[in-house]
């Protein structure tokens, strides 16, 4: 099994930044790809971005491109999504995602493993 804790998400107003941090536990050698998803009541839980095994690749969703910035320290087993310029749209409750495949995935039935989230919250 592997263990996913969220941290960093907060109250923000529009146009700051928050980073939120994944810490991987467990067995931590079977996480491939990683991804950060987020969820809004009563809306399906969407894609933000995911970060490859070794780093050297990512991919995010068109609504985030150009703000966000995911990357993966797997020395210390974590993940970050870095978000700047943020909009009240991008409040949500994030989630990190871990995969066993070595594939960019961005479908939550790609992800095994997964953690309780943390709430970001941007204000007009």
């Amino acid at each position: 099994q592997v263990q996913l804790v969220e941290s960093g998400g907060g109250l923000v107003q529009t146009g700051g930044s928050l980073r939120l941090s994944c810490a991987a536990s467990g067995r931590t050698f079977s996480t491939r790809t990683m991804g950060w998803f987020r969820q809004v009541p009563g809306k399906e839980r969407e894609f933000v971005a995911a970060v490859s095994w070794s780093a050297g690749s990512t991919y995010y969703a068109d609504s985030v491109k150009g703000r966000f910035t995911i990357s993966r320290d797997n020395a210390k087993n974590t993940v970050y999504l870095q978000m700047n310029s943020l909009k009240p749209e991008d409040t949500a409750l994030y989630y990190c995602a871990a995969s066993v495949e070595y594939a960019l995935r961005t479908r939550e039935r790609d992800y095994m493993y997964w953690g309780q989230g943390t709430q970001v919250t941007v204000s007009s």
